[in-house]
């Protein structure tokens, strides 16, 4: 049997960390739980065997992948072969392109402070309080 082929196929949680959708496996198998994870669109649990042409949704923070699984692979290799391993929906490249401009185009937080207020900014927010509190 090629190293590549599986009789029942792969763990989910397994995949998706030889795939390198997550850092370690806990972290695939919490977001599985959580429902972030949708084989077939439907929820699942961790140990679920997936095969080839599975289709799998994967939410990370904003993002939303939509991938067919190619290949069912249980062991963590390169970023190139694991890429390989999928084929992400074309729809979900373009939402994932939209939402990168989107955020782009957004304002960056500004922050007001560096730390503890020094000696000037202490006396400005002690006047604020007593002006404000005083009356």
């Amino acid at each position: 049997m090629p190293p590549g082929e599986h009789d029942n196929g792969v763990r989910l949680d397994r995949w998706l960390w030889a795939t390198r959708f997550f850092k370690t496996r806990t972290d695939a198998t919490n977001a599985i739980r959580a429902g972030h994870v949708l084989l077939n669109d439907r929820r699942t649990r961790p140990a679920k065997s997936v095969c080839c042409d599975d289709v799998l949704r994967i939410r990370r923070r904003t993002v939303l992948y939509t991938v067919t699984i190619c290949d069912p692979i249980d062991k963590r290799v390169s970023p190139q072969l694991a890429a390989q391993a999928y084929v992400e929906d074309p729809m979900s490249i373009q939402r994932r392109g939209a939402l990168r401009q989107q955020l782009r185009l957004q304002p960056q937080p500004v922050r007001g402070s560096k730390g503890k207020p020094d000696k000037k900014e202490r006396r400005q927010l002690q006047q604020i309080r007593y002006v404000g509190g005083g009356e």
